[in-house]
């Protein structure tokens, strides 16, 4: 069984087994086994991804995960990034690989469950995808040819993790005991909220609807919220929407 006390190296809607078995194949070469896959366009189980983990690495997509879509596969993370030269536009922080896996590291160390997402080979993630983000991975790559292939990604990522796994000590994440919220519970705290906004009519004109969603979504991830402050968020909607006398 893959080690829990690994990030989750998340590929979302990949187009192609090879690049699937290559990915399986870059994890293991530094360790990680911790492989999960989001809507692959080709099915899964994929025999082409089989044969390009070339045995060894078959492990990998034994016990890999398959989910539906992106909320479902960051469910259970305290923390995702997203690797991607693009969503600028959306106000997150944005690490290098050796800067994100550092921190990955140490939120893992700390306890917490981090999770990386990896976009498809033709377009990257979207915006929608990015959302769902804590923060952003992007390589300084050359600026008039800044595309790496899914495998190339994988293996950047897992190489900085490797090598600050013995590195670390276990830090303070400076929540004072309390468990930080999960992606779900963000997820859920999004939907009540957003909710209760088109019932108010908030989201005007319907053009615009969608982007005001998608910044909201951004801005939710985006704070490092307890379990315990989602419950409170929730809790302060409900009373808020009440009727009064």
């Amino acid at each position: 069984m893959p080690d829990p006390a690994q990030p989750a190296f998340i590929l979302v809607r990949p187009q192609m087994g090879e690049n699937i078995g290559a990915a399986a194949r870059a994890m293991l070469n530094f360790g990680l086994r911790r492989m999960r896959i989001v809507d692959p366009r080709d099915g899964w189980p994929n025999p082409k991804a089989v044969a390009m983990a070339s045995g060894a690495a078959g492990p990998v997509l034994d016990f890999a995960g398959v989910f539906a879509d992106v909320p479902a596969a960051v469910a259970d993370c305290d923390f995702v990034f997203a690797t991607t030269a693009r969503g600028r536009e959306l106000p997150k922080p944005i690490y290098t690989p050796e800067a994100a896996m550092t921190e990955a590291r140490r939120r893992i160390v700390a306890g917490e469950k981090v999770g990386i997402l990896f976009g498809p080979e033709r377009t990257g993630l979207e915006n929608d995808d990015i959302t769902r983000a804590n923060a952003i991975i992007t390589v300084p790559v050359n600026p008039d040819f800044f595309s790496l292939n899914l495998a190339q990604a994988v293996l950047l990522s897992a190489y900085e993790y490797s090598r600050h796994t013995l590195e670390s000590v276990p830090l303070d994440p400076g929540l004072a005991g309390h468990e930080p919220a999960t992606a779900v519970d963000v997820e859920k705290w999004g939907d009540h909220f957003e909710g209760r906004l088109e019932e108010a009519g908030f989201f005007h004109p319907p053009e615009k609807a969608p982007m005001m969603k998608r910044n909201l979504r951004n801005m939710w991830t985006r704070f490092a919220m307890t379990r315990s402050e989602v419950q409170m968020l929730h809790g302060a909607l409900k009373q808020l929407m009440r009727p009064r006398g």
